[in-house]
């Protein structure tokens, strides 16, 4: 019976394989592949572990810890939530981490220039947005297949069109940016994000709008939100009159400690959002107050049209009568002359027959 196919790998899994290989002498590329895969292609933790394994000592990385809630507010009121890296512990940890870091700070700079040269040669794709709405509904089926139907609801458009129906409705709009290549993504999707609690609360207060970023639109919203790391997370609301990020939440995070981040993120700029529903309801009604003068004031102009109609009317009946009555008296006097006429002549001729 033939061995299954291993999936193919992506672009990023394949620079952190040679990467790796590169790191640690290792011939096999199979091999390489499978303690990457082991360390969900975390390439630190897996060197690191290599290393470890060469000099018979355990791994120096601790696992993740539980994640405290950490709330920065000094960026002009945006909260964020950033969970570090695990660190190295012991001398020994430290060590290799310090002796791994020069190359690492070479290997790095020398890619990222290279893939700032390799864009004038060959500019990336995801750099045009063709088709916005098929790259989220893409993302959307994709999620589904792999996740399954317990999710929250995704806002099925555009960042901009959920950009416009959150500020048209006055409500938060949640962004999700997927990073399928991260090693905490599929951890975030099945343990927090689709869990029940998250699903509730997500639906019941929020818009939530979700796309990979190695589809065009979700790249596109990527460069504008700039993100760190992975698990992204976005809280944008209406505030000054703009749509504008109030908080950032970035790394895994625990389903209790997101509901409680969002909370307080919500709660920090309830004040905003109630000015700015009061602001909108000043502006409805002072629209509503403009309309009924308008109405009013044409009201007032049809009347007095109305009476200039009639007005006008009365008078051309008046001269009519008038003009009808003079005409009378005319034919009257026209009657009367003819008559005159004729007696005059029938009294002449009359005077002429008895001559």
């Amino acid at each position: 019976m033939a061995a299954p196919e291993e999936p193919e790998l992506s672009q990023a899994q394949t620079e952190k394989l040679l990467q790796f290989q590169d790191l640690t002498g290792l011939e096999s590329m199979d091999q390489c592949r499978r303690t990457l895969e082991q360390h969900n292609w975390n390439i630190e933790a897996a060197v690191q572990d290599r290393l470890n394994e060469q000099e018979g000592v355990p791994s120096v990385f601790n696992p993740p810890p539980s994640r405290p809630l950490q709330v920065n507010t000094a960026d002009h009121r945006v909260y964020s939530y950033i969970v570090s890296r695990p660190q190295p512990r012991g001398l020994l940890g430290w060590s290799y981490y310090l002796i791994m870091l020069p190359f690492r700070f070479t290997y790095y700079t020398l890619l990222d220039i290279f893939r700032f040269a390799l864009r004038f040669v060959r500019p990336d794709p995801r750099g045009r947005v063709t088709d916005p709405v098929g790259d989220v509904v893409s993302f959307i089926h994709s999620f589904e297949e792999k996740y399954g139907q317990s999710h929250p609801v995704f806002y099925q458009g555009t960042y901009s069109q959920a950009l416009n129906d959150a500020k048209r409705e006055l409500r938060y709009l949640l962004v999700y940016l997927h990073g399928e290549d991260h090693q905490d993504t599929d951890q975030f999707c099945r343990s927090t994000l689709c869990t029940e609690e998250v699903v509730t609360f997500l639906n019941t207060r929020m818009l939530f709008w979700a796309c990979s970023t190695s589809r065009p639109e979700g790249y596109r919203v990527s460069q504008a939100l700039r993100e760190n790391t992975y698990p992204f997370l976005a809280m944008i609301m209406l505030k000054d009159r703009k749509m504008t990020v109030v908080g950032r939440l970035e790394g895994l995070i625990q389903p209790e400690d997101l509901i409680n981040q969002l909370n307080f993120i919500m709660e920090a700029n309830q004040t905003h959002l109630m000015s700015e529903r009061m602001e909108r309801e000043e502006r409805n009604q002072t629209q509503v107050l403009r309309l009924q003068q308008d109405e009013a004031y044409q009201a007032s102009l049809l009347a007095d049209q109305e009476k200039d109609r009639k007005k006008r009317e009365e008078e051309e009946q008046v001269r009519q009568e008038e003009e009808k009555a003079q005409q009378s008296v005319l034919a009257e006097e026209r009657r009367q002359r003819v008559s005159l006429t004729f007696h005059y002549i029938y009294a002449v001729h009359a005077r002429i027959l008895y001559m």
